[in-house]
C-alpha cells in the first residue's frame, strides 16, 4: 500500500477524533468550570490515544503487507522464469501491475477506520509467500553432469541406455628401409571397430533446495572387430579378431550444491563431486592373445580375448557447473578436473600358447601405473519450444594426459584431445516423467563416431 493511502486512512480515523475534541473544548469554554465537561474531555482524549495505538498498530501491518507483496512478487518472477525457460515462454501480460482506483482507495480508507475500531475486522494475513524457488532453470540434457538440482524431499529414478560406435585404422611399419619408399620388414594395417551399448540406473535425492546425492550404476556390453592384413607374411586375405565383454561398469558417486541465488540475467553455480570406482572388469584382468604376437614377435594379434567393463582406475572428479538464463535461452557450461589414483604392481594375464601338459597362460608384471589425469570443459545453449519441448546444443571436450609405467611415460604414450558435438532434445509427458534424448558426434579421430543416449527420468 502507497504512502497517499496510508494518510488517507490515518486522516479517516482522527477526523471524527478531532471534531469531538474541538466540540468539548468549546462547550469548556463555555461553561467555566463545570466538572462534567471536564470529564468528557478526558473521556475524549482517552479515546483519542487508543486511536493513536490503533493507528500504529495499522500502520505496522501494512508494512508487513507490504514485506509480504513483495516476497510474492519475487516468488512470481523466480516461477515464471523457471516456466519460460524450462517449459516454453509463459503469457506475463496479466501479473503487470495495475493502477489503483481513487474511490477504491477513499472506500479502503474508509474500511480501515472502520476495522481500527472493531479488533475482530481488522485485516488478517490470508496465507504467507510460497518459498522461492531457488533452483535452475531445466533444460534438455545433453552433458553427464545436469544442471537442474532435484527438489527438497523428491527422489528421481532415472534409466538410461547409450549407444556408441567409432572406427579407427592403424597402420604399423616394423622394420628398416634400405632405400626410400622400400621397406624390409612389416606392414601391419588394421581397421578397429568397436561398438559399445551402456544401460544405466540413476538414482537421485533432493536433500535441500540446494544439495542433493546421486549414485549411478552401469552395465556395459561392448564388442571390438579388428580386421587386419599383413603383409610380407604370405596371406592374402584379411584377418578378422574378434573380442567382447558384458559386465557391471564402473559405480559413481557424485554430490552437487548450488553455490549462489541466481535470476533472471544472474547466473547460478553448482558446485558438484564424483567418485567413480573400479568395479568393472579392467584391462589387468582380462587375457591377451599373445600365441602368436605379443611384443617383438613378427605374427600374431596381441589383443585381448576379452574386452573390458570399467577403466581399471578409482578417480575423483571435482566441477563446477553453471547456468546463465537469458530471454529466450539459457547458456549452461561446466568445468571439470579428474583425478586417476596410480595402481601399484600391477600384471596381465597372457595366453602362451604352450604346448598341452604346461600352463597355457603366463602372468606378465608391468609395475606402478599411473592413467593420465583429465581436464573438462563443456558449453551449451537451451532453448523452450513450449511448455513442453525444448532442444539444446553443445560442445564438449576433454584432455586426457600420458599415461606413465613405473614413473616414466609408458611406451607409445601420447596427449589426447577428446571433442563431441552434442544435440538433445527434451518433452515433458507430464510432472514426473520426461524424455531426454542426445545425440553426439566426435569431433576428433580419439572420439567416438557417433553416441546415442536416451534418459527417462522419473519424479516421485
Amino acid at each position: 500500500m502507497s504512502k497517499r493511502m496510508q494518510h488517507m486512512v490515518a486522516l479517516a480515523v482522527l477526523a471524527p477524533c478531532l471534531t469531538l475534541l474541538d466540540t468539548g473544548r468549546a462547550r469548556a469554554q463555555d461553561g467555566g468550570a463545570d466538572t462534567g465537561q471536564g470529564d468528557r474531555l478526558d473521556s475524549l482524549q482517552l479515546r483519542l490515544d487508543q486511536q493513536t495505538v490503533q493507528l500504529e498498530d495499522l500502520r505496522s501491518q501494512l508494512q508487513a503487507q507490504e514485506h509480504s507483496v513483495a516476497e510474492l512478487r519475487q516468488a512470481l518472477a523466480d516461477e515464471r522464469l523457471a516456466g519460460a525457460r524450462a517449459r516454453g515462454v509463459v503469457d506475463t501480460t496479466q501479473d503487470a501491475e495495475r493502477p489503483i482506483d481513487a474511490t477504491a482507495a477513499s472506500l479502503a480508507s474508509a474500511e480501515g477506520a472502520r476495522s481500527s475500531q472493531d479488533p475482530e475486522r481488522r485485516p488478517q494475513p490470508v496465507g504467507r509467500a510460497p518459498e522461492q524457488d531457488l533452483r535452475p532453470p531445466e533444460v534438455a540434457q545433453i552433458f553427464e553432469q545436469p544442471g537442474v538440482l532435484t527438489p527438497p524431499g523428491k527422489f528421481v529414478l532415472e534409466p538410461s541406455l547409450q549407444y556408441g560406435y567409432s572406427s579407427s585404422n592403424r597402420v604399423a611399419l616394423v622394420g628398416y628401409t634400405v632405400i626410400p619408399a622400400i621397406l624390409i620388414g612389416l606392414i601391419d594395417v588394421r581397421q578397429v571397430k568397436t561398438t559399445t551399448g551402456t544401460a544405466t540406473m540413476t538414482a537421485r535425492y533432493g536433500l535441500s533446495n540446494r544439495l542433493e546425492l546421486e549414485a549411478r550404476v552401469p552395465y556395459v556390453y561392448t564388442s571390438a572387430d579388428t580386421v587386419s592384413r599383413e603383409i610380407f607374411t604370405g596371406s592374402a586375405l584379411d584377418k578378422v579378431f574378434n573380442a567382447h565383454g558384458e559386465g557391471i561398469g564402473d559405480v559413481e558417486a557424485t554430490v552437487r550444491y548450488q553455490l549462489n541465488r541466481g535470476g533472471p540475467d544472474k547466473a547460478f553455480y553448482v558446485g558438484w563431486l564424483r567418485y567413480k570406482s573400479n568395479t568393472g572388469k579392467d584391462p589387468f584382468e582380462v587375457v591377451t592373445d599373445c600365441v602368436t604376437r605379443c611384443v617383438a614377435n613378427a605374427t600374431g594379434t596381441g589383443l585381448p580375448l576379452h574386452l573390458p567393463t570399467g577403466s581399471g582406475f578409482q578417480s575423483i572428479q571435482p566441477g563446477l557447473t553453471w547456468l546463465y538464463p537469458s530471454d529466450p535461452v539459457v547458456f549452461f557450461g561446466s568445468f571439470s578436473y579428474l583425478h586417476n589414483f596410480a595402481r601399484h604392481e600391477v600384471s596381465r594375464t597372457v595366453l602362451t600358447g604352450a604346448p598341452e601338459g604346461y600352463p597355457q597362460t603366463a602372468t606378465d608384471p608391468i609395475g606402478d601405473v599411473d592413467a593420465g589425469d583429465i581436464w573438462g570443459f563443456n558449453v551449451g545453449m537451451g532453448l523452450a519450444l513450449n511448455e513442453k519441448a525444448s532442444i539444446s546444443i553443445g560442445y564438449d571436450t576433454s584432455l586426457v594426459g600420458k599415461t606413465q609405467q613405473n614413473g616414466e611415460d609408458a611406451p607409445g604414450a601420447v596427449r589426447v584431445t577428446l571433442g563431441t558435438l552434442l544435440l538433445g532434445a527434451s518433452y515433458r509427458y507430464s510432472e514426473r516423467y520426461t524424455l531426454n534424448v542426445s545425440l553426439g558426434v566426435g569431433v576428433t579421430r580419439d572420439t567416438p563416431d557417433v553416441t546415442l543416449t536416451a534418459r527417462v527420468p522419473m519424479t516421485f
